[in-house]
């Protein structure tokens, strides 16, 4: 994974890559969006608490295929309200520490109206 901002573009910080390049990736993974539902079929009612269930949803599929957070070159979050942003990006930086793969945050009508957010990602190894 080559991590790349280039410097005639706007900078990020470290909380995201402009763009990942990938030479000789073996395996690609497509996760579908994680949704803020547990085993049980509870959504959480605060924010904080379904972004952190949806990152456990997605370490859940990564673990699945043999992979980790650290593989994760693309995240795609879909917020309900702009207001839960910061929050979100807080979060996720918690989540992935150092890690800043490449990231789009979308505002929008999301499908279960109980539900905050949704992420989807694509690792590769």
């Amino acid at each position: 994974m080559k991590f790349i901002n280039a410097s005639s573009a706007p900078q990020t910080g470290d909380a995201y890559s402009q763009a990942i390049e990938l030479d000789g990736a073996s395996s690609l993974l497509f996760v579908s969006g994680q949704i803020p539902v547990c085993d049980e079929g509870i959504v959480p009612s605060s924010f904080g608490d379904q972004a952190r269930l949806v990152w456990r949803n997605i370490e859940a599929q990564l673990g699945a295929a043999g992979m980790g957070l650290a593989d994760i070159v693309k995240v795609t979050t879909f917020l309900s309200d702009r207001r839960h942003r910061e929050e979100n990006s807080h979060i996720r930086r918690q989540i992935l520490g150092k890690h800043a793969p490449a990231l789009t945050v979308i505002i929008c009508d999301i499908y279960d109206e109980s539900w905050l957010l949704e992420i989807e990602v694509v690792a590769a190894r």
